[in-house]
């Protein structure tokens, strides 16, 4: 228990020294009075409006195979130890991703018009 508040009481330090250094070095009213750098043009539209939806889905697949190489990297380093059963493992592993591939390519997500 004193070890959890210890590092809680550690985090906020960390955080607030953050913040104080971040006030001691801005420059005075640089955020408000500086647009965006966009090779000298002005922003056609704002930082944060939407996306069609469509990339969102293309997003999710895109993390799909993100996670494949996570699992896979770790996966390298023990296959020669642990023989066929990590082979065949990874490969109903990449099944599925496949079998979710197809799924969103039946469904149009690979479609670009």
């Amino acid at each position: 228990m004193l070890g959890a508040l210890a590092a809680l009481v550690a985090v906020v330090l960390v955080a607030a020294a953050v913040y104080a250094v971040t006030r001691l070095v801005r420059l005075a009213g640089a955020a408000r009075d500086v647009l965006p750098f966009l090779s000298g043009g002005s922003p056609a539209e704002h930082a944060v409006s939407r996306f069609h939806v469509r990339w969102y889905t293309i997003t999710m697949v895109f993390l799909a195979f993100d996670m494949e190489m996570v699992f896979m990297y770790p996966w390298t380093l023990v296959v020669a130890e642990v023989g066929t059963t990590a082979v065949v493992e990874m490969f109903a592993f990449l099944a599925v991703l496949v079998a979710g591939v197809w799924y969103a390519r039946r469904e149009g997500v690979f479609r670009w018009t």
